[in-house]
């Protein structure tokens, strides 16, 4: 099993993550659920609100749940050899987050609409985290 294989895998776990908890728990501040924006709470009090938030947050689960699956397919069918292509494939989806969403949620947490407190911070570190694990990856696999 090449080292892209391995990062890929490590990515499907916290999707797959993700998935679980946007799917069943979405009320959850684990795994990136919605729990942690306080306007999910308090879209509860307006059905009309709290039905639309519902659907975005089953339609990001169906993309994400998408995803996986597609994962799941490179790695089952494509060689480790060229599974770097989808390392940095994977860095430059993955490296979209911070061009809208880190914005968004950093202003938000700041505007304390986010719990627990800087939660963007973490999130951010994390995606990071995740950038460079697919980047090292994929150097080490052409090396």
């Amino acid at each position: 099993m090449s080292i892209i294989s391995i990062a890929i895998i490590a990515f499907l776990l916290l999707e797959i993550m993700n998935v679980i908890a946007l799917y069943f728990f979405p009320s959850s501040k684990y795994a990136n659920s919605i729990g942690i924006f306080k306007a999910w709470e308090k879209s509860k009090n307006d059905p009309d609100i709290h039905n639309l938030i519902k659907y975005l947050v089953n339609w990001v689960a169906g993309t994400k749940l998408i995803f996986i699956l597609l994962l799941i397919t490179i790695l089952l069918t494509v060689d480790s050899q060229d599974q770097y292509l989808f390392g940095i494939a994977l860095v430059i989806s993955i490296s979209t987050f911070f061009w809208r969403l880190f914005p968004l949620i950093r202003k938000m947490d700041l505007e304390d609409q986010i719990e627990p407190k800087n939660y963007s911070v973490v999130l951010g570190l994390m995606i990071i985290s995740v950038i460079s694990l697919f980047l090292l990856a994929t150097f080490l696999s052409r090396v």
